[in-house]
């Protein structure tokens, strides 16, 4: 990352088989039709991406076929391990096959304070000291919100490496600012606030699907400060945040065009049939999809 680092992202779904293992090639697939031809760049084995119920050599043999495509947009590469050795053993992977992005949330399920989250980041960085590390700030489901002292740590005494951060807590997006930081909201709600503010853009789960509006909400920012269509992805993004369940919304919505995304590892599944029927309402009322989108 020679410079830092902008632009519209998406947490990239992962497609499995039916035997819930990954599948490669539709992954790909995803990431290239649903968000590379958009213009958006893709952050696999996020939180919607899985990436925590992912096995450590699905990963790396992902990597390793990623590695071979010719992506336009810039690509994060999530290691979601708890795990050091294992965090190390993926990033050290995709060094190899020249990846150097990656977003790293801090370890999930012990408690976390500040000196062991800082911790656990300079072990990552000494033993891969390459990196350019995306904070991936979640504190419903890591437990830890990352606070304004200890990202100011991480930044002064790793400025090489600690580049920027995935604000998915909302705690620090509108407040810290840092040189050849980039800072990122995590939901397309606060993109246009946040981009007016300084933000570097956003990294979502629902940009798999909202991606070109997205996109052109940011586009239209640098080119006049601001867009028509904010309030049609925040409305968009509202009817998502309330199922209550991004990943399994996005799913549930995607299997109607490739029932692959039906596939879902435990414990998330698609909704029912009621819930699903609520969603495509809500969508349909705003013109986001139409009847004949979910055509059977």
């Amino acid at each position: 990352m020679s410079e830092i680092l902008r632009g519209v992202f998406a947490a990239s779904m992962s497609v499995l088989r039916p035997d819930l293992s990954l599948d490669i090639e539709e992954t790909l697939n995803h990431a290239k039709i649903s968000l590379d031809n958009k213009g958006v760049g893709s952050a696999f084995f996020g939180s919607t991406g899985c990436g925590q119920l992912i096995s450590i050599a699905e990963k790396k043999n992902f990597i390793t076929a990623l590695s071979k495509e010719n992506f336009k947009e810039q690509i994060l590469i999530g290691t979601s391990c708890n795990s050091l050795r294992d965090t190390v053993d993926v990033m050290q992977h995709s060094i190899k096959l020249g990846f150097k992005n990656f977003l790293i949330m801090n370890v999930a399920y012990y408690k976390n304070e500040d000196e062991g989250v800082y911790n656990f980041y300079k072990n990552i960085i000494q033993h891969v000291s390459e990196s350019k590390i995306i904070l991936y700030n979640f504190s419903k489901l890591s437990g830890y919100a990352f606070t304004r002292n200890l990202t100011e740590r991480l930044v002064k005494d790793f400025p090489k490496n600690i580049v920027g951060m995935k604000d998915s807590t909302g705690n620090l997006w509108d407040n810290f600012k840092a040189k050849n930081f980039s800072m990122f909201v995590g939901s397309e709600k606060k993109l246009l606030s946040g981009l007016k503010q300084g933000a570097a853009g956003c990294i979502s789960a629902t940009t798999n699907v909202t991606g070109s509006i997205a996109k052109k909400v940011f586009d239209d920012f640098y080119k006049s400060g601001n867009s028509s269509d904010d309030e049609k992805l925040k409305a968009i993004r509202t009817v998502f945040d309330e199922t209550g369940n991004l990943v399994s919304a996005l799913h549930t919505l995607k299997s109607i065009e490739n029932i692959a995304y039906a596939n879902m590892l435990p414990p998330l599944e698609i909704f029912s049939e009621e819930k699903k029927k609520e969603m495509l309402n809500r969508l349909k009322e705003i013109n986001f999809i139409t009847d004949k989108n979910i055509a059977a």
